[in-house]
């Protein structure tokens, strides 16, 4: 704990000392539930029922275990695994190690977990059987492959093992009363999460103890949740830890409910089953809940809350989902910060709106999360705060305590990420009158046509109208005359047809004519793993148009 000049009485003689300061971790939250709360359900996974006493013991165990594979302080431990109780428990067993948690996205391709597995310098590899075949491939290419322990999890027994243990075997190996070490530090790593890295190889985001905590935290206090509630596991544990949701969850003592399947069906069956509370997930999984046909449907008699990120949802989404019993919380955010550091905070006049206006306001990304102490649009070479009049575009920029300590071994793009004392996200917006930020595109992603710049994010807002569209995307496509033109790649939902011309000419009803696309595809959307469209993908299909 830093401490400046003793100017003050106040100052004299009162020193922080074990009575009074202790390191910030999201691990006592998991100490406190298993003490108040030892007997509610803390994990629910098919048949599987765990309480909070037991998910204690078992990270304890995995904690001792590791520490007796001779892992400690500084190791990197990697996992490879679906929303399962293994990885929930990784969330506090690896930490309670000293070790540093390394979960990797499932979806990627062999090489790049490879170089996840060595850049991040994996001592050990948590791994859900169902990936042991490109897990595989990944550690044959590896010239000092990490070991590896298999997760054999309920569904997937059919799938090879390659690890020189089992998971459950490992556990009890370890010390049920192992008694975890407080990190001296809150500035100590606790996670490593690697960026999606789609122009070249990914940085690894590294995570403190302090910003966990308060994340975790500011995750409740943003959404008003409840003791005890029921979150679905929509959203990948992978992802920003799960959003910093692993460790929310063990402050308020709820109730994991584990998903390994993500699809209308499973997410219908879970709410009406379990009386689902919250879950969290990208416009991906709001239009799986909007498109799901009467058979995928359960009823449900409770309200459900939703908090949606990655790319702004239209207004028009938001409007269709609220109709359908989920009341919906619009946050924003990036791996950098913890995943979500904005929130559309909402002012109980606004329900007094027509649903249309409530939507439109509730598709802005709002204001900073209360743990988040900076959120500012400016210029992105001056750092001059734009004024906010909803038109002026600027980058939008982060700090304070949920901000990365920096990327894993890149001192380069860290110092370039922090220039000028702030976060730079790389994402473009506006302030509206009332201080709330819109996001207007990724610096990236904004298509500059005859000298005018076109946010895709608007264009896509009003596709999303047509009723006839299930999803779509603009990106910019070369273009002679005009630099660059929107090109729109577009979804339709089952059972309905539209062309291209009408779409043009829907667009031009409700748009600047030069903002509309000149050039319309009708085609499912490459996604990542967290339902983000894959616009550099798109890009080059743009261009190979001609």
């Amino acid at each position: 704990m830093s401490k400046s000049s003793k100017t003050s009485p106040y100052d004299s003689d009162l020193d922080a000392g074990p009575a009074n300061y202790t390191p910030l971790t999201p691990l006592q939250f998991l100490e406190r539930a298993a003490s108040v709360f030892p007997e509610r359900i803390s994990l629910v996974h098919g048949e599987r029922r765990d309480c909070w006493r037991q998910t204690h013991e078992r990270c304890k165990r995995l904690a001792s275990a590791l520490q007796r594979q001779g892992l400690g302080p500084g190791d990197t431990v990697a996992l490879l695994a679906a929303n399962i109780p293994a990885h929930y428990e990784a969330h506090f067993g690896v930490p309670m190690a000293g070790c540093v948690l390394n979960s990797i996205n499932f979806r990627l391709d062999a090489e790049a977990i490879a170089f996840i597995l060595a850049h991040g310098e994996a001592k050990l590899l948590l791994l859900d059987r169902a990936f042991a075949s490109v897990a595989r491939q990944a550690l044959a290419k590896m010239a000092h492959p990490p070991l590896v322990i298999d997760i054999d999890d309920d569904n997937v027994a059919e799938h090879p093992r390659i690890g020189f243990i089992e998971y459950e075997d490992f556990l009890r190996s370890g010390d049920p009363a192992f008694s975890f070490v407080w990190p001296d530090d809150e500035w100590r790593a606790i996670a490593l999460n690697y960026t999606s890295g789609t122009t070249g190889n990914p940085k690894g985001v590294v995570y403190h103890h302090r910003g966990a905590y308060l994340n975790a935290l500011g995750n409740a206090i943003t959404w008003s949740m409840p003791a005890h509630p029921t979150y679905l596991w929509t959203l990948p544990m992978f992802h920003c830890n799960g959003w910093c949701f692993p460790w929310t969850l063990a402050a308020l003592a709820g109730t994991s409910i584990c998903l390994r399947r993500i699809d209308a069906a499973h997410i219908f069956q879970a709410i009406a089953t379990h009386k689902v509370s919250h879950f969290c997930g990208a416009p991906i999984v709001l239009g799986m809940v909007i498109s799901a046909s009467e058979t995928e449907r359960r009823p449900f008699d409770h309200q459900v809350e939703i908090m949606t990120a990655a790319a702004p949802p239209p207004s028009a989404v938001l409007e269709r989902i609220e109709a359908q019993g989920f009341r919906v919380t619009h946050v924003y955010g990036l791996t950098e910060v913890y995943g979500p550091a904005t929130v559309c905070a909402w002012h109980p006049e606004w329900d007094e709106l027509p649903p249309g206006e409530r939507a439109r306001l509730k598709s802005r990304q709002g204001v900073r999360y209360l743990v988040e102490e900076g959120l500012m649009v400016a210029d992105a070479e001056t750092l001059r705060p734009v004024p906010q009049d909803g038109v002026t575009l600027g980058e939008v920029f982060f700090r304070g305590n949920v901000v990365m300590k920096g990327y894993f071994k890149n001192a380069k793009a860290t110092d370039e990420a922090f220039r000028g004392g702030w976060f730079h996200s790389g994402d473009l917006g506006v302030v509206h009158p009332d201080g709330y930020i819109e996001l207007k595109d990724r610096s990236k992603d904004i298509i500059i046509s005859g000298g005018e710049n076109i946010s895709t994010i608007e264009v896509e807002g009003v596709l999303y109208q047509h009723p006839s569209v299930l999803e779509a995307a603009v990106v910019a496509k070369p273009d002679e005359t005009w630099g660059e033109t929107p090109c729109a790649f577009v979804t339709l939902r089952p059972g309905l047809q539209t062309t291209a011309d009408e779409i043009i000419a829907f667009c031009k009803s409700r748009l600047a004519h030069f903002k509309c696309p000149k050039t319309v595809v009708f085609a499912e959307l490459p996604k990542t793993s967290t339902g983000k469209i894959q616009k550099f993908t798109l890009r080059d299909r743009a261009k190979a148009l001609g």
